[in-house]
């Protein structure tokens, strides 16, 4: 039976009927190395529900043309098990750059990122929101966000993977840190319809979302809602994090081992925007740890 539920997220009380709830499917980011489909074996052995993967080196600009029979099969394999797969666009991607050559790759890394993405079935391409690198430069970014960003949104296919926006941890001049960036984030972007969101926890809390205080992870939620709308939250990055609120600082730790420790991802899991979308770990370690860190939070999600 439909479940009745009361979203506060918008400031007021709204009563909806929603269909029963599907557990959230909880995964890793997984490595490549091997090549994609030896990676599912991998995410076999820690439990992984879901998976994240780079389709390139996520630390340069040089594409990796793929094995279109590889690509296929990994495919198949993903849909025999309900598997959610996503793609992590390289780091070096940043549309607020100040330098032409920086922009044309992140358009050309994007696109890449994409095009992949789509062959293996992934349900999103994760990009990090980027920077515009000098406080001077911030409504020149912005600017460039639309000009370069938006036209790629309008090359997609309908039922190819969507864009989700991950903001940073807040360092530098982030062009989106705190969920309440995504609102003027959004808005350059005409809230596209292949346009969503990634949330990453870790980045959230050192950004200055008080994850760890009761209630912390609800708010933050429901600021998200508000920002960008119902439906854009696409992916989770469920990390904790080594350093305190509002360090600014992007280190994982694993879950209940850090600053927010475990029982706000309870919050998270119960959180409507939650519903149904895949959780995946980006967290230290080596397979053992990895498969903990799955094990404990498909325990929270379930508690």
């Amino acid at each position: 039976m439909p479940d009745l539920v009361a979203d506060t997220s918008s400031g007021s009380v709204t009563l909806a009927l929603v269909p029963p709830r599907k557990p959230s499917p909880v995964g890793s980011h997984i490595p490549v190395s091997g090549g994609l489909v030896k990676a599912l074996g991998y995410a076999q052995e820690i439990g992984a529900a879901a998976v994240q993967v780079f389709v390139s080196n996520p630390r340069g600009w040089a594409p990796s043309v793929g094995d279109p029979a590889k690509d296929e099969e990994f495919r198949g394999l993903c849909a025999q098990r309900s598997t959610p797969v996503f793609v992590h666009a390289p780091y070096l991607v940043n549309f607020g750059s100040p330098t032409e050559a920086t922009l044309r790759k992140s358009v050309d890394a994007v696109a890449h990122a994409m095009l992949r993405g789509n062959a293996i079935g992934a349900r999103g391409v994760i990009v990090h929101a980027g920077s515009a690198v000098a406080d001077a430069h911030r409504d020149e970014a912005m600017q460039q966000l639309r000009e370069h960003l938006l036209p790629v949104l309008d090359s997609l296919p309908a039922d190819g993977p969507r864009l989700l926006i991950e903001p940073t941890c807040g360092s530098g001049q982030a062009l989106a840190a705190t969920v309440q960036d995504l609102g003027p984030y959004f808005d350059q972007l005409d809230h596209h319809p292949m346009l969503g969101v990634c949330l990453d926890t870790c980045h959230a809390f050192a950004a200055g979302h008080d994850l760890a205080a009761p209630g912390g992870m609800k708010k933050t939620l429901d600021a998200l809602v508000r920002a960008v709308g119902r439906g854009r939250l696409g992916l989770v990055h469920a990390n904790d994090s080594k350093d305190p609120l509002g360090s600014c600082r992007d280190r994982h730790e694993a879950i209940g081992m850090g600053r927010i420790g475990k029982d706000p991802f309870v919050e998270l899991f119960r959180h409507p925007a939650t519903r149904d979308v895949p959780v995946v770990v980006e967290t230290p370690g080596d397979a053992a740890s990895h498969r903990r860190d799955i094990e404990l939070l498909c325990s929270l999600r379930d508690a």
